[in-house]
């Protein structure tokens, strides 16, 4: 059996960036992909544009078992450590509006193409659709399974991500290779994914989309809040503020903690700002119904569902007073939302658990456990915030493993 220096199993954006810095340091490296191309998953970032990074890169927006851990591996690998390196391949980054860093083209295609062909020019060896089914260590070597073909390595990088999106190759399989190699495995949870509710009435607010507050509450206590894009849907709610709490709703969820939502739909106004909005705009001498006098400031789809919430019997707006509009100011900054579950790993776009760090060397990423043995990207117990910080957490695990093993 012929023995390599280096095997590593996955062909994301830790397994190719560390095959390319290994490749060029005059190392024999052949990487083993599952999917029919490398790079499968970077293509669906960035809605198609591939958020490699972000300009402000701080251990607050990355999130570990061990945020010590997470701090050593980002030390001296800020984002430009990263416009560096594509740089030096010759893909130039821009900087979107809330600090994302983009491809130029502002195409994900031309990263995976011009690391795929970084790679090759290392004289890295790429297989496609090669699924590995085990790996065995004996005698100083690793032995690497497949279906019809088995490999000898000396080393092995570990970058097999996580079972988030199925359908573009996320699995448990390096979750078990590395738990079959003595590793402590932390469950995993969807992390960056929309949020289910058995709500009866989403499917009437189905496609409304507003700018407001989320805060999420686990069995009585608020335990994150978010501000940005809601958008309901049939099975629940999506949207930037929802994709950045779902994290900590997923761990709360895994605990079977009682999870809501309490929505500002109005995160605009103040409490008295609202509440003399809506006294100034009281004619006791309309009889326009509630719902059309409130539809007049909240998409028409929400207000019947916040008036069942406040359980008002005014049918006019010449019935209103004080104390109706105090009872829309709270609706209205409290539109409350049961949360049953995350929408599965199929709709995540990251994974929070994974192997724990506390057994990985933070600048090697070498085994504590296992010499030989290395992990980068998904993998590991980190995951980061919306806005490209899993991809530079991918980035930069394969770099310390191309430079410093």
């Amino acid at each position: 059996m012929k023995k390599e220096q280096w095997i590593i199993i996955g062909g994301g954006a830790a397994g190719l960036t560390a095959a390319i810095m290994l490749g060029r340091a005059g190392q024999k490296v052949l990487l083993l992909e599952q999917n029919s191309r490398a790079g499968k998953k970077l293509l669906a970032t960035g809605n198609g544009r591939c958020n490699l990074s972000n300009r402000t890169i701080t251990p607050e927006h990355f999130h570990s078992g061990d945020p010590t851990f997470v701090e050593q591996v980002l030390a001296e690998h800020s984002t430009d450590t990263i416009e560096k390196f594509f740089g030096e391949l010759g893909l130039p980054l821009v900087e979107g509006k809330a600090g994302q860093m983009f491809p130029m083209s502002l195409q994900a295609s031309a990263v995976v193409e011009i690391l795929i062909h970084a790679a090759e020019h290392a004289r890295v060896t790429i297989l496609t659709e090669t699924t590995v089914t085990g790996i065995t260590h004996r005698e100083n070597a690793f032995v690497v399974h497949a279906a019809k073909q088995s490999w000898q390595a000396e080393k092995i990088l570990l970058t097999a991500g996580s079972p988030a999106a199925p359908q573009l190759g996320g699995s448990m399989s390096g979750l078990e290779f590395a738990q079959a190699l003595g590793h402590t495995i932390h469950p995993y949870h969807p992390a960056l994914v929309q949020l289910e509710s058995d709500a009866p009435w989403l499917k009437r607010t189905a496609g409304v989309k507003i700018e407001g507050n989320a805060r999420l509450y686990a069995n009585g206590e608020i335990v994150d809040e978010r501000h940005g894009d809601l958008l309901f849907t049939p099975y629940g709610i999506s949207g930037l503020a929802i994709l950045d709490l779902s994290r900590t709703a997923s761990l709360a969820l895994a605990e079977s903690a009682w999870c809501e939502l309490k929505l500002n739909l109005l995160p605009r106004f103040s409490k008295e700002q609202l509440t003399q909005l809506l006294l100034r705009r009281i004619d006791p001498a309309s009889n326009k119904p509630i719902a059309l006098w409130l539809s007049a400031i909240l998409n028409k789809k929400l207000v019947p569902v916040l008036l069942e919430q406040v359980k008002c019997t005014a049918k006019s707006e010449s019935e209103l007073g004080r104390k109706h509009v105090n009872k829309f100011v709270h609706a209205i900054r409290n539109f409350t939302l049961p949360i049953t579950d995350t929408h599965g790993f199929k709709h995540a776009e990251a994974a929070a658990g994974g192997v724990d760090v506390n057994e990985v060397d933070p600048v090697t990423m070498e085994s504590r456990i296992m010499s030989g043995l290395y992990f980068g990207g998904e993998i590991l117990d980190v995951v980061g915030d919306r806005g490209g910080y899993n991809l530079h957490w991918a980035w930069v695990t394969g770099l310390r493993v191309g430079n410093y093993s």
